[in-house]
């Protein structure tokens, strides 16, 4: 089975166009309130068949990263995709702090409409299929979840010396234009997995799935193609 991961204030919907390409494909459905990156690998993992193929975006990622750390033996294959493997920024927590402020001070549709803008590339902004699907998606997380998850990234633990422990078959992919998390992030990325593959999806930023699911499908299916 391949199981995918969600990011941020994001559901099961992120992967619509995956879970209509791939038949043994499931997405977990959000997180609830845990509010940190190992509680949100505990609930992937009780989820989850005895073995299994995992992609993980965005915060996805590092909630995949942490899967494999309890578990290796159970993942077959790891995807990691537009996500992040630096530790906690300067100023971050702070930046991060600010946006929550929007949301509590103005409500959490008036934060979705600052947060989600730079996650799109700006074609795909002015596309409804694309744009209006993520909007909603995004607002319906709610506050309450955003701050759990927003707690369990500052919180995060450290994954460089993990890395290089990670003996499956791996994908690195973001897109082209990720400002969040850029081509040049996954570089190092893939550089910290051995044998990790590095796929730069054209045209799509940060909402990969649903900005370029042609590109992102193929991406997959190669990598599901890879001996395990």
């Amino acid at each position: 089975m391949l199981l995918f991961l969600p990011g941020l204030a994001c559901d099961a919907r992120i992967y619509e166009p995956q879970l209509a390409a791939f038949a043994d494909s499931r997405a977990v459905n959000g997180y609830g309130l845990a509010d940190t990156l190992q509680d949100m690998a505990r609930i992937v993992l009780d989820q989850a068949p005895d073995s299994f193929d995992l992609l993980g975006h965005s915060m996805g990622g590092r909630v995949a990263l942490e899967v494999y750390r309890m578990a290796p033996e159970r993942v077959r294959r790891l995807a990691l995709v537009s996500t992040g493997i630096h530790p906690l920024r300067d100023g971050e927590p702070a930046s991060r702090r600010a946006l929550q402020q929007v949301g509590w001070d103005n409500g959490f549709e008036a934060l979705i409409y600052q947060w989600l803008p730079p996650m799109v590339a700006e074609a795909n902004r002015a596309d409804p299929a694309i744009y209006g699907p993520l909007h909603q998606m995004n607002v319906e997380a709610g506050q309450e979840v955003f701050d759990a998850q927003i707690h369990a990234l500052v919180n995060r633990p450290d994954v460089m010396d993990l890395l290089p422990q990670i003996s499956c078959p791996t994908l690195v992919m973001t897109g082209e234009l990720d400002t969040w998390a850029p081509p040049a992030q996954h570089e190092t990325i893939a550089a910290a997995i051995p044998g990790a593959e590095l796929v730069i999806v054209p045209g799509a930023g940060h909402m990969i799935q649903l900005e370029a699911p042609e590109g992102v499908n193929s991406a997959i299916a190669g990598w599901l193609a890879r001996p395990a």
